[in-house]
């Protein structure tokens, strides 16, 4: 494990420390709708991460859904279910325990910060209307997400000079355009089907905000 791995790690773990302190850990032990949430979301995108497909080492693509799971949890909760997929994944093998925290960092905490940042922002700038809601906040923020976890990863590993830049931009980074449009709209499809017939569940989403008025 190099210098900036173990600095990566100490550095998700403190995040995971303060997230875990600052969120009321009883709610999870003793609700059940809690339960089902944060650890039924972890199981979608550990499934969904399951999926991936690549050529060298690391540079594996896959569709993320964080911005639909910081949407539906908030940003706190979302950490640590994202958090508990990525463990798994490690854990089975798909995952280097050496990149564990680069992963942590570059593929969940900075996906799920963007997101979150793009719905405060559209939140307190834009207009509150529903359709501004599916497609800035769950649409746009999903395929900005992607740009950035996979622009991040990708130079990390030419930095780290684990991957040569052509070999990154070659085989990582151009597939980016073509996964723009599918990660926009499986965020966007799942935020709209959520607050259509489930908008209770949705802790970014309330109807005297965006519905009620309207």
């Amino acid at each position: 494990m190099t210098l900036i791995q173990v600095i990566a790690l100490v550095a998700w773990l403190a995040l995971l420390v303060f997230t875990l302190k600052n969120v009321n850990i009883s709610r999870l032990i003793s609700e059940r709708k809690v339960q089902h949430f944060v650890f039924g979301s972890a199981a979608c995108l550990f499934t969904l991460w399951w999926f991936r497909t690549g050529i060298y080492d690391g540079l594996n693509v896959h569709f993320l859904w964080l911005t639909a799971c910081v949407l539906l949890l908030g940003l706190r909760w979302a950490l640590i279910s994202s958090s508990l997929a990525l463990l798994g994944l490690t854990l089975v093998g798909l995952e280097k325990w050496s990149m564990l925290g680069v992963n942590g960092l570059l593929s969940v905490v900075a996906p799920l910060t963007l997101s979150y940042a793009i719905y405060s922002l559209a939140f307190h700038r834009l207009p509150k209307h529903f359709f501004i809601y599916v497609f800035v906040c769950g649409f746009f923020a999903g395929l900005a997400s992607l740009v950035l976890k996979m622009g991040l990863l990708g130079g990390y590993y030419s930095l780290a000079g684990v991957h040569s830049w052509d070999i990154v931009q070659d085989n990582y980074l151009i597939l980016i355009p073509l996964l723009l449009f599918p990660e926009g709209l499986l965020n966007g499809m799942t935020m709209t089907l959520l607050i259509i017939y489930k908008p209770h569940w949705v802790y970014t989403f309330h109807d005297k905000f965006y519905i009620d008025g309207k």
